[in-house]
């Protein structure tokens, strides 16, 4: 595991899985998920699998603008 994702939380991970604060679909039909996330003052992105059960990837976008 990267070091700058060892300490996103697996309850984050499914926070933001299940109740975004927005939501984008991908061309290739992943979706891409976001959350804000209180206790670290930051926005979660998850990427989600084209099956929208499968999380491929997550981590802090230090880019994203809500």
């Amino acid at each position: 595991m990267r070091p700058d994702r060892k300490d996103i939380d697996i309850n984050w991970i499914e926070a933001t899985f299940s109740s975004p604060d927005k939501q984008a679909i991908q061309s290739d039909g992943r979706i891409r998920r976001w959350k804000y996330i209180s206790e670290v003052g930051k926005f979660l992105r998850i990427v989600v699998l084209d099956d929208n059960e499968t999380a491929h990837n997550a981590f802090f976008d230090r880019s994203f603008k809500n």
